[in-house]
């Protein structure tokens, strides 16, 4: 995964957590995906602006969900994605942006298990 794809990834993450807390009845999770879609933006603009200091201007890609599934079940597909490709994303010594992506997957556990025991 390039760093371009990652960053439409976040961005793809944004936009469903946030329908998703549009529709749902339950205050719980209403209150975990707003938390989730606000942190996940300024982490991904965090990791963009750190890597386009390093390495150039990103052309980030707009992306689209390809089936409708749970929100569980898509922001914990992402998070095993992200988990994956880090190392292709950049490389392990760049612990700088290694540590962002650290963050990154931070909120999505923090948001997961907001949504597994608390929703």
């Amino acid at each position: 995964m390039k760093a371009c794809d990652f960053v439409g990834m976040l961005f793809l993450a944004r936009d469903v957590a946030h329908r998703v807390h549009l529709s749902t009845r339950s205050y719980a999770k209403h209150m975990a995906l707003n938390d989730f879609y606000h942190e996940i933006i300024e982490l991904a603009d965090k990791f963009a602006e750190s890597y386009q200091g390093q390495y150039g201007l990103l052309s980030i890609p707009l992306m689209s969900s390809k089936k409708s599934v749970d929100i569980v079940t898509f922001l914990n597909g992402q998070k095993e994605e992200i988990e994956a490709c880090r190392y292709e994303i950049c490389d392990k010594k760049d612990t700088p942006l290694q540590n962002i992506i650290d963050e990154i997957i931070g909120q999505y556990l923090s948001t997961l298990y907001k949504l597994k025991f608390l929703a």
